[in-house]
């Protein structure tokens, strides 16, 4: 295990502590204010009257614990993190890489909030129940990029997936094939470990040769499972400020879910088609299908996870508040 540097997960709110200095300078005035007035009265037993068992060493206390305790807190909210390099132990797993389609299509709301949105929850939840197996990520629309090679930093993953969007790649459309195809450069040749691709799409494919590359897959032993998002009724594409995505002609376009194309899919690369209607299901069969797969022993390997210490500020805030209204600002008289 290897420690990095700490960082602030929300480093703008440390901004807050620039009322330390609000504070500092409205005491300093007020100080000397009340200096001046005291002196105003000529009388060094009239003020010791009039100030009957004030502090002065009680009052600046209050408000240096204050202080700290506001300091603390703006610390804690800011949630100190500590980025440090962890040693996996050696496991067994299956290899599993996740294609999502990103294409403009996916942005349609059919169903709720949007399809693209539906499939990053999904997935979310997917991570969660493979748990242990090497996972590796795709996008694809026009074209297919690997966004992260077959690996058990989840952290990562899901990072990449919370910020999927269109416009991480310009040639919009739909080429399943190409993403059939990168998967099977992805996956490790000749090895033990069983393997498989869950492919997450609307199946509205704008390119040919998707059946072939899944039987490539399938000849390959990768077990292709395809797990579709979106209505045979379709919707426009929404653009933003209320207007929709228009064609040449400038009618507005209209995306429609291919279950047929997606269960074909599935049918030729020897998996199971899918659907996000039932979410639940979906998971539970995935699960159930990489369990029964081959694993093999995936050597040790360095993985980041992110430390978070605001905890362990939020305690001395407390103690600092609660100190500070239990003090008073006289003594006895």
């Amino acid at each position: 295990m290897m420690n990095e540097f700490i960082q602030f997960e929300n480093p703008a709110l440390l901004h807050l502590l620039w009322a330390l200095l609000l504070q500092a300078l409205l005491l300093f005035v007020y100080w000397n204010w009340r200096r001046r007035t005291l002196r105003r009265l000529g009388s060094p037993a009239l003020e010791r009257r009039l100030l009957q068992g004030f502090s002065g060493k009680r009052f600046w206390l209050k408000n240096v614990l204050f202080a700290l305790g506001l300091t603390m807190v703006v610390l804690a909210i800011s949630n100190p993190t500590e980025a440090v390099k962890m040693q996996s132990d050696p496991h067994n797993s299956a290899d599993v890489l996740i294609a999502l389609d990103i294409s403009n299509s996916m942005l349609a709301n059919d169903v709720k909030p949007s399809r693209l949105e539906v499939a990053r929850s999904f997935i979310r939840d997917l991570v969660r129940k493979l748990d242990g197996e090497r996972i590796g990520l795709i996008f694809f629309a026009g074209n297919a990029y690997p966004q992260m090679p077959l690996s058990n930093d989840y952290s990562a993953l899901l990072m990449f997936v919370n910020n999927a969007q269109p416009e991480f790649i310009t040639d919009q459309g739909t080429d399943i094939a190409s993403a059939l195809d990168l998967a099977g450069r992805m996956f490790e040749s000749g090895g033990e470990a069983g393997r498989a691709l869950i492919l997450i799409s609307d199946g509205e494919n704008h390119q040919e040769n998707a059946l072939e590359r899944a039987k490539e897959l399938e000849k390959s032993g990768v077990r292709l499972y395809t797990v579709g998002v979106g209505s045979a009724g379709g919707a426009m594409i929404p653009e933003g400020n209320g207007a929709f995505r228009r064609d040449f002609t400038g009618k507005p376009v209209r995306t429609s879910a291919n279950e047929a194309l997606m269960s074909e899919l599935a049918r030729t690369g020897d998996g199971t088609a899918l659907n996000l209607r039932d979410p639940s299901g979906a998971l539970e069969s995935i699960r159930e299908a990489i369990e029964r797969l081959p694993k093999a022993t995936v050597e040790a390997h360095a993985y980041t996870k992110n430390v978070s210490y605001y905890q362990w500020l939020l305690l001395p805030a407390l103690l600092f508040l609660m100190l500070e209204q239990l003090l008073w600002w006289k003594t006895r008289t």
